[in-house]
């Protein structure tokens, strides 16, 4: 038996990567927007509470289990910023570029490029939930100053990963799945979940 499950996001390509994966431990995983969820607000300084906040909302307002993510990318030199200010880090309004291009120039004087892109998923079973499950994965890489390939969002063409001599950019989209921050943490959680 299959159950509904609301992702706390319209992001289409995490939901079709969460229902690849979810749909084994039995859920269909819809858009909170199909149930007119507005998004809700991330005031937290931290991934795990910025993902339970908007879990907590979509549960509420849908009366369903619900799943949040939160992630963002750490840059060791800067004290792990942008962190949960990944999106807007350059200000509003939100700007990939500009948001890279900001990263970029506050590395400049430092030698250490090493950076980590980091996903948190929140499972609640409904909105008051006194035991959410938590799965977390972490993709290490550094921050190169020329972007590289097509693919991907955000930092991507910018997130080098030495190991395979690529940009996240430059990766295929089901290699980029398989190995990345999201894909970590959403393995762990569907281990949990079964």
């Amino acid at each position: 038996m299959t159950q509904t499950l609301v992702l706390a996001s319209n992001n289409k390509g995490k939901l079709k990567e969460f229902n690849e994966l979810l749909a084994t431990v039995g859920f269909d995983v819809r858009p909170q927007g199909e149930f007119a969820v507005p998004e809700a607000d991330e005031p937290f300084a931290t991934f795990v509470e910025n993902a339970l906040a908007k879990a907590r909302h979509a549960a509420r307002l849908t009366g369903l289990p619900a799943l949040a993510d939160d992630s963002g990318v750490c840059v060791n030199a800067l004290k792990g910023a942008p962190g949960v200010f990944s999106a807007r880090y350059a200000g509003e309004p939100k700007s990939d570029a500009a948001n890279s291009a900001k990263v970029i120039a506050d590395l400049a004087s430092h030698t250490d490029k090493s950076a980590y892109y980091y996903c948190v998923l929140v499972f609640v079973r409904h909105a008051d939930d006194p035991q959410p499950v938590i799965a977390d994965g972490r993709w290490h890489g550094e921050i190169i100053g020329e972007a590289r390939g097509a693919g991907g969002f955000g930092y991507d063409p910018y997130f080098y990963i030495p190991s395979l001599g690529k940009c996240v950019a430059e990766l295929a989209p089901e290699e980029k799945n398989r190995l990345s921050h999201r894909g970590q943490a959403l393995r762990v959680l569907v281990e949990k979940l079964k």
